[in-house]
């Protein structure tokens, strides 16, 4: 029995109907419903929803991607992500904002650094985290603390000693009985401007040195 294009060569019962919308022509717009279709060949779809579609092929089934993209999202490895990249400088694994190691990093330009004001308080804290320059002013005679300095961490500090206060650096946070100073002796505060003061870290123990006095 021909119909259009396709010639149909099966028994039909007397409990079916034949109808053109039982005929897939291959000519003319038509919908299929919970078909299933085994390996066609599709060509080029005019359209179509892939959303529950699997097993497509990243490195072949997907055009348009940069070289390496590919093989990055294969395996997403700093080393594959540097060879998707095309501007990249430096080698090794991807550096991300919070303390990263870094191995003989050449910096080029100045480094800025943070400057933060400490507020005062009876023992008040020298944290490497707020910025590696800060500032205190006092209120009074003080006795800080540097619980969060790590070993390898350094901060400049200066001191306005306010009206001829004294700071006792004997806390244990800096290290056993306080911090070490370079001639064995803490300086003396200046009565005007600031007195800049060098701290670093090393093992457990803070190491102190006087910079000098500014106005």
């Amino acid at each position: 029995m021909p119909y259009g294009s396709v010639k149909v060569d099966s028994i039909i019962t007397s409990t079916q109907t034949l109808t053109a919308d039982n005929l897939v022509t291959t000519t003319g717009t038509q919908t299929l419903t919970n078909k299933s279709l085994t390996t066609p060949a599709l060509g080029t779809p005019a359209s179509g929803t892939l959303t529950s579609c699997t097993g497509l092929p990243i490195s072949t089934g997907v055009s348009g991607l940069g070289t390496g993209a590919a093989t990055f999202l294969a395996t997403p490895s700093s080393a594959n992500f540097a060879a998707l990249l095309t501007d990249e400088t430096g080698t090794g694994a991807n550096v991300f904002a919070t303390s990263p190691t870094l191995t003989d990093p050449a910096i080029v330009g100045t480094i800025l650094e943070d400057v933060f004001t400490i507020t005062d308080g009876a023992a008040f804290e020298v944290d490497p985290g707020n910025g590696s320059i800060q500032l205190i002013t006092l209120g009074a005679s003080r006795t800080p603390k540097c619980t969060n300095f790590v070993a390898g961490e350094s901060v400049t500090l200066m001191v306005n000693d306010g009206t001829a206060y004294t700071i006792t650096w004997t806390d244990a946070t800096w290290g056993t009985g306080g911090v070490i100073w370079k001639g064995g002796t803490a300086p003396t505060l200046a009565t005007t401007g600031f007195s800049v003061i060098q701290f670093w870290k090393v093992s457990t123990q803070v190491y102190g040195a006087s910079v000098g006095d500014v106005a």
